[in-house]
């Protein structure tokens, strides 16, 4: 508990002292309160399973396992002692008619009989066992020297420098299908189902050195070892990592009085947030999040909206953050120019501060467009509300809050299922792993699993172009808000609020194509040189930190998935080659590589030949398709379960779509039938007046 303490004393004195807007970031991106604490007592917990590991080992004069060593019921008591929640589910869930109706906030009890399946701050599920150094919680390549089939794992950013960065002069291809909507309603749903956070503390447990400082190896800091022929990292050796958050053994799912001793003593990583497509990003996650987030003076359930700022058509922003404390987002005119800085009470302009938006999710200020889409969602249940509470004044303003929120709820699951995911991994592959929805099944775990949250989900990270385009009525190039490199659009809510408000942004993305991944431009350099990450105060490189996050959760290699899905493993060069269909490719692979079986998942997924009309290949269409129908079948309160709406209802909700809550909810006059087909302005764009809509009729009660 010392060696914790600690750290993260030393971590916030750091933040204390913060200079510069980079740091001031670490505040940002922070999950729940009792979220941190859990996170604080894991570390504890494995600190203390460490130390006694090594005072074991100096006692018999040999490597001692943990399980030789402690009992279970050790193992509980040391749980109890760091802090972790006992591992206690609800002795029976609920029954009756608020039960029924509507989800937990925290998704306990959606499921009766393992209630804590998909439920916020539980273990992100194993589909297959992890593959840690030592068994326990050693990534792979901690160890320097580790062989693996004879060869040792690349460094992630060798890796990204050789096989992941576009060659000089080859531009930037456009999808010809697909919109920039596409992409980033991805990232926008991957923040409704998975979060796992980092460690809180940024200086290491046994020593207190800085993380940002020191290129060892020291829970929790696994920094990134730059290659000596780094072309823009010359004076560095390593780029700071902070591994995630272990789980306490409370965490994972309990069957049974207790859990096997092996499982209790191996690190897990947590998902902090409810692994539904429950709009959790609207609503949050947590009964503290919902609280804040509501408008508890208004009788029509709404959700609160931002007091100082409004569009020129006086439609709301999101609320802000700590109104009373400047936050670290970015401000129009501070130091640095052009949106750098916390620079006190006005943005330097003498106008009032822009902070952070608030709202289910906290990544809600990463980008521009995710903060647009925030925005349309809240937006949206206000309307509906007002629509329900007009159709049954009778109604409570906590009735018209949850039956507001169920719709919501069912809209971001029908334009997920039925519009996204048949485009990502293409219809026979939607139709092999989800097919057609055959009912609640009890039997199956929804929660988000490990390879999906870390791997498979993030191949959207390969379609982001490098410019936000902006444009104006005619979707043209904004003459007042031109187009921004995609570094510019980091945590920078006051371009939404001093710069158009939502419109020009959602233009582009409805206009502009999303970026073609193809074997010479795999990711852009905004992410692989560029990248703004709020608890490092310098640039990163996003295809490097996705390569060691799938070490730090020891995913088990990309032939192993393989295996998983049924599918032949890729052996041999030969085998490499019909599967990526490039030799140049494969040659590079194996001089990184030395074992096909080496090769990490995210990258090996990324990198397979597209299915047919689809922007994934088979391994991620399958890890994808999986989880997705997982997230269907494994939800009692998915919106085509019998009982969650009525028929009439349901045939309300499906001519629903995301154009048409574009429509509804910002200035914006036309837009095309399907918001992720690319659409070309006039010819494919219709009036918002001929987009279907659903009737809230078919929710006025007698």
């Amino acid at each position: 508990m010392q060696m914790v303490d600690q750290a993260y004393q030393h971590t916030n004195a750091r933040r204390s002292m913060a200079q510069s807007p980079m740091q001031m970031f670490t505040l940002l991106r922070q999950p729940a309160s009792e979220t941190l604490e859990i996170s604080k007592a894991a570390e504890v917990f494995e600190m203390t399973l460490h130390l006694i590991k090594a005072k074991a080992s100096r006692r018999h004069k040999r490597a001692i396992a943990l399980t030789e060593y402690l009992s279970v019921e050790e193992v509980e008591l040391i749980a109890n002692w760091s802090g972790c929640p006992a591992p206690v589910q609800p002795a029976c869930c609920p029954y009756g008619d608020q039960s029924s109706k509507y989800r937990s906030i925290d998704g306990v009890c959606n499921n009766r009989n393992n209630p804590l399946w998909g439920a916020a701050n539980t273990v992100l599920a194993r589909w297959l066992p992890a593959e840690y150094e030592d068994g326990k919680s050693q990534p792979k390549g901690w160890n320097a020297g580790r062989n693996y089939g004879g060869f040792q794992l690349p460094p992630v950013r060798e890796v990204s420098n050789r096989i992941m960065q576009g060659s000089p002069g080859v531009p930037v291809l456009e999808d010809e299908d697909y919109s920039q909507m596409l992409v980033d309603w991805g990232q926008y749903i991957d923040h409704d189902i998975s979060f796992t956070p980092q460690s809180s503390s940024r200086a290491a447990f046994p020593s207190g050195l800085d993380c940002l400082s020191t290129c060892g190896n020291a829970n929790p800091c696994f920094p990134i070892e730059i290659p000596p022929n780094d072309q823009l990292f010359t004076k560095k050796s390593c780029l700071p990592f902070f591994r995630s958050s272990p789980a306490c053994p409370s965490a994972a799912e309990t069957s049974g009085p207790l859990r096997d001793l092996q499982q209790m003593l191996q690190r897990q990583q947590t998902n902090v947030i409810t692994s539904f497509l429950d709009a959790s990003t609207v609503y949050g996650h947590s009964p503290a999040l919902q609280g804040l987030l509501r408008d508890r003076a208004s009788s029509a359930g709404m959700l609160a909206v931002n007091h100082w700022f409004a569009d020129t058509s006086g439609r709301p922003f999101l609320p802000s953050v700590a109104p009373d404390t400047p936050s670290a987002c970015f401000q129009e005119h501070c130091a640095g120019g052009g949106g750098g800085g916390v620079c006190g009470a006005s943005d330097g302009a003498g106008r009032e501060r822009v902070e952070c938006f608030l709202a289910g999710d906290s990544r809600v200020n990463e980008v521009l467009p995710l903060t647009a889409l925030h925005t349309l969602w809240v937006r949206e249940h206000n309307r509906v509300a007002a629509t329900l509470k007009a159709l049954n004044p009778q109604w409570s303003a906590e009735t018209t809050y949850q039956e507001s929120r169920k719709i919501i709820g069912a809209l971001h699951q029908i334009i997920t299922m039925r519009d996204y995911v048949p485009k990502i991994i293409g219809q026979k592959a939607f139709d092999r792993y989800i097919g057609p929805y055959r009912g609640y099944n009890d039997s199956v775990n929804p929660s988000v699993s490990n390879v999906f949250a870390t791997a498979a989900f993030r191949f959207g990270h390969a379609t982001i172009p490098t410019t936000l385009r902006r444009l104006n009525e005619s979707f043209q190039d904004h003459p007042l808000y031109p187009s921004l490199p995609l570094h510019r659009t980091f945590f920078s809510p006051w371009r939404i609020v001093r710069q158009g408000g939502l419109d020009p942004v959602i233009r582009g993305l409805l206009a502009q194509p999303a970026a073609k991944v193809t074997r010479d431009h795999l990711m852009s350099q905004e992410l692989t040189e560029r990248l703004v990450v709020l608890t490092v105060p310098e640039t990163l490189d996003l295809a490097a930190l996705n390569l060691q996050r799938g070490r730090d959760h020891a995913l088990p290699g990309y032939n192993e998935w393989r295996s998983f899905c049924g599918f032949d493993r890729a052996s041999t060069p030969a085998d490499l080659g019909r599967v990526i269909n490039d030799g140049r490719l494969v040659e590079k692979i194996m001089e990184l590589y030395g074992n096909p079986d080496n090769i990490d998942v995210w990258l090996g997924g990324l990198l397979e030949e597209p299915l047919p009309g689809a922007r994934t290949g088979p391994l991620f269409a399958c890890l994808i398709g999986k989880q997705m129908k997982a997230l269907r079948q494994g939800d009692r309160f998915w919106w085509e379960s019998p009982g969650v709406f009525t028929q009439k209802q349901r045939e309300e909700l499906m001519k629903h779509s995301l154009p048409r809550v574009i429509c509804d909810n910002s200035g914006i006059e036309v837009a095309p039938p399907d918001a992720f087909r690319l659409a070309r302005y006039p010819q494919d764009f219709l009036p918002c007046n001929s987009v279907p809509s659903m009737n809230l009729e078919a929710w006025r009660e007698s």
